[in-house]
């Protein structure tokens, strides 16, 4: 994915483009998929984000991931390279050709991207000023790449090892 990184104000339509994708997945993957949630900044009410719907979709046997993976394709979306922080998961994006508007981490309930994924979207949700110093980094990060997608998420990535750190402190 070449595309330069955008970043817009907070969209209400996020949050009923996510509960579609949810709608969508639970039905297709009927029997694979047990749980699905929005995580992401897209998820975080007022915060600036890219405009990509990040949502996360769980198994509770991994003997479903490829099953789901089948059926999360027919909804028109594509198996992508994941990122290194994402090492337990499939990606998929929608649409299958151009700038990415939705991606599904489909993995095991409770592996450690579910637990990562949820724990940071929760602290986020329920401390304003972390999520403020968050999108103040963001800000700052794609200005300093100039939206090169590679220097934004090696930076994004050093900001967030910090936020995680703090999660597990507690402060």
């Amino acid at each position: 994915m070449n595309h330069p990184v955008r970043l817009m104000h907070y969209d209400p339509q996020w949050r009923q483009e996510f509960e579609q994708t949810r709608s969508s997945v639970l039905m297709s993957c009927t029997g694979w998929v047990q749980a699905v949630e929005h995580v992401g900044s897209t998820a975080i009410d007022g915060l600036v984000a890219q405009p990509i719907v990040d949502v996360l979709a769980g198994v509770v046997d991994p003997a479903g991931l490829d099953p789901a993976r089948q059926r999360v394709e027919g909804l028109n979306f594509q198996v992508t390279e994941l990122p290194e922080w994402a090492d337990d998961a499939v990606l998929l994006r929608k649409p299958r050709h151009g700038e990415p508007t939705h991606c599904v981490y489909l993995t095991q309930i409770d592996s450690p991207l579910w637990k990562r994924l949820l724990a940071v979207r929760d602290w986020l949700r329920e401390h304003r000023d972390a999520a403020l110093r968050y999108e103040e980094a963001k800000v700052h990060h794609w200005k300093a790449s100039q939206a090169d997608r590679e220097r934004y998420q090696q930076a994004k990535a050093i900001y967030f090892s910090h936020l995680e750190d703090q999660i597990r402190s507690g402060r």
